[in-house]
């Protein structure tokens, strides 16, 4: 019997990359998949598809409660409940303090943490009526370290960990639990812009800068999206049920705590 067989899973963020990822490996599990993004999903929806899962694709916009609101109800509307609620949608910022704008600080903030708190307010009531859910957190190494001109990307993926710590003890006594995943280098677009950005600053090649990052990853390689994928699947499994408040970090063996 497939893990999610009967039971509905929305993730966020989830046109491309890692979120992709875990849509396809909840559907290919036998899951309901629910694929809300801003962008087009239309990718992510035929790689689930063709595994045989009932999707809905939505676009909603996190950052905002209305948004998130219609996109709850749509899910209700076609599936009934909700049983797991991936909060994958993020972005990633390299700003000098000195040169980030308040604009653009409140935008990074909207998309990677509060838009997990609209997420859970529109979700919990849902998954308390069963008595069962699970909530899914996408934080960062970089919510449990510093790196130079990331305030605003460290300072909300450390939210992160609060909030996901927050809802744990929350929810535990509905049968609900929560946790986060704090991924390290992840071969995605969102990653080799990242490094190419980086390498442009300090006069290298991306290839340059991938092999020195690749250096400090004991493992020896970047870590795929099927990586994530994997664990989300199993933090949203009965067989995760003990687990509850946590971290975890993925990361090939950079991070220790």
């Amino acid at each position: 019997m497939k893990r999610f067989e009967k039971k509905v899973v929305g993730v966020t963020g989830a046109a491309r990359g890692i979120g992709q990822a875990m849509a396809r490996r909840f559907a290919e599990e036998g899951a309901g998949v629910v694929v809300m993004d801003i962008a087009h999903t239309e990718e992510t929806v035929a790689k689930c598809e063709e595994v045989g899962a009932k999707v809905l694709p939505l676009r909603a916009d996190v950052r905002q409660q209305d948004s998130i609101y219609q996109a709850v109800e749509e899910i209700i509307h076609v599936f009934g409940r909700i049983d797991v609620w991936v909060n994958n949608a993020g972005v990633f910022d390299n700003t000098a303090t000195v040169d980030l704008s308040e604009e653009l600080w409140d935008r990074i903030s909207d998309i990677n943490y509060k838009s997990m708190y609209l997420c859970a307010k529109a979700v919990i009531p849902h998954m308390v009526l069963h008595g069962w859910g699970r909530f899914i957190n996408m934080s960062s190494m970089a919510g449990k370290m510093a790196y130079p001109k990331e305030i605003a990307y460290c300072s909300t993926k450390s939210a992160v960990l609060g909030l996901t710590r927050a809802l744990a003890i929350e929810l535990a006594p509905h049968g609900i639990t929560a946790n986060a995943i704090c991924p390290g280098p992840i071969a995605t677009d969102m990653l080799k812009n990242t490094h190419q950005t980086l390498a442009d600053e300090f006069g290298v090649t991306l290839e340059d800068w991938d092999a020195k990052v690749l250096e400090t990853i004991p493992v020896g390689r970047f870590g795929k999206p099927e990586d994530i994928a994997a664990l989300a699947a199993f933090l949203a499994s009965e067989e995760a049920g003990f687990i509850n408040g946590q971290a975890i970090n993925i990361d090939g063996g950079m991070v220790f705590y």
